[in-house]
């Protein structure tokens, strides 16, 4: 992802401070407190394919929640986290781990092993509350953090959100590149999708102006590292 010279080339895994805690942001798309040994990610979307299967007759390929799981499972064996905090949507719908493999559930249960599991409760899937191992919860204290699905403007800081699925998009010297992202102000963090079928929302759109009116950054994960980026450097759709 050659996003030219003019923008700020990050080290790998950059770190911010929000409500005094350090999250590192890794380029998979999730977040790391080392503090509190926890993992967060947000909106892994799981069983999107069948839902649009069983719903539409539309075809995904049925293969989304074992890459989505396949990813995961990359991150907690590099941070052996004592807990994973998932932001929500983790499911497309309720009825998603009815329809999970057999492979898919055993994937989830061997993560969950030896450590503290949270589901946080989402939009998609608020009603899914047994069957996948782990606690449910609407919404999560950690040290200076509140967790939970849905950004609320006005919120106090230290808020860690999901929802959005924001992307970035730069547009230079005649191309342009659209990237997932994590969003931060300082204050609050709106988290990237994690899932493999998710789509995303552009950062300029007005979903997130009550969210950051000062403005914010950027951190779209690119091909090897992650890039800051500036809200006046990024194009709209």
């Amino acid at each position: 992802m050659a996003l030219g010279l003019r923008l700020e080339k990050t080290q790998k895994s950059p770190q911010l401070t929000l409500a005094g805690e350090i999250l590192t942001l890794d380029l998979c798309g999730g977040a790391w407190l080392e503090a509190h040994r926890t993992l967060i990610v947000s909106d892994l979307h799981l069983e999107k394919g069948s839902a649009f299967a069983a719903r539409s007759g539309q075809f995904l390929p049925p293969y989304d929640t074992a890459e989505t799981l396949a990813c995961l499972h990359e991150l907690v064996v590099r941070l052996d986290p004592a807990c994973v905090v998932a932001l929500g949507d983790s499911f497309h719908d309720a009825r998603g781990p009815e329809r999970m493999a057999p492979g898919d559930r055993a994937m989830i249960a061997a993560l969950q092993e030896g450590r503290d599991w949270v589901w946080i409760a989402g939009n998609h899937d608020a009603a899914v509350s047994e069957g996948v191992g782990g606690r449910y919860a609407e919404v999560l204290s950690l040290g200076g953090l509140t967790l939970r699905h849905e950004p609320l403007p006005g919120a106090p800081e230290g808020e860690v959100a999901g929802h959005l699925h924001p992307c970035g998009k730069v547009a230079m010297r005649g191309r342009a590149v659209r990237r997932r992202c994590f969003v931060t102000d300082g204050k609050r963090l709106v988290m990237p999708a994690f899932g493999a079928y998710t789509g995303g929302l552009n950062v300029r759109d007005t979903a997130f102006e009550a969210l950051f009116p000062a403005g914010f950054t950027a951190h779209l994960l690119g091909d090897g590292r992650i890039f800051a980026i500036g809200r006046t450097m990024l194009a709209k759709d």
